[in-house]
């Protein structure tokens, strides 16, 4: 069972793969980072997790399938999957763009991506979990108003 935050890269390239989640695994803390080039796995490993909540990097274009359609088969488990999705992509054409916000994506990379970029829009995604997490931890009325949840 996951004890953090974890990041899942999703890339049917390889290389790309290894790079992004390479880069990743230097800075992030929080969790692990896992990788997969099948989305078809990577559907069925995020199916099989105890817990639904994670940081997606996922590639627009994922072979015979879409970076969207794998997080539409994960949504039921993953409620916050797109919210919690940075979309890389080779171009980050009007329609890629359109897709991202009807799907309620809002971090779109673009290949080759920047170190930098990358790490913000990871940070950014861990920062309100981590804020919630915070504010549960240190204020007792609002953890008890969550648990009645």
């Amino acid at each position: 069972m996951p004890e953090g935050l974890d990041v899942i890269v999703v890339d049917d390239d390889p290389g790309i793969c290894k790079v992004v989640s390479t880069t990743i695994k230097r800075f992030y803390t929080w969790g692990n980072v896992l990788s997969f080039t099948d989305s078809e796995a990577a559907t069925d490993y995020c199916l099989g997790r105890d817990i639904g909540v994670a940081i997606f990097v996922v590639d627009v274009f994922l072979g015979g399938a879409s970076g969207f359609f794998f997080l539409d088969a994960i949504d039921k488990k993953f409620p916050t999957a797109h919210a919690d999705a940075i979309i890389i992509t080779g171009n980050a054409s009007d329609d890629i763009v359109n897709m991202c916000v009807a799907s309620d994506v809002n971090h779109l990379l673009e290949k080759p991506v920047k170190p930098y970029a990358l790490q913000l829009a990871v940070r950014a995604i861990a920062e309100k979990y981590l804020k919630f997490a915070k504010r549960i931890f240190n204020d007792p009325e609002f953890a008890k108003s969550i648990a009645n949840i």
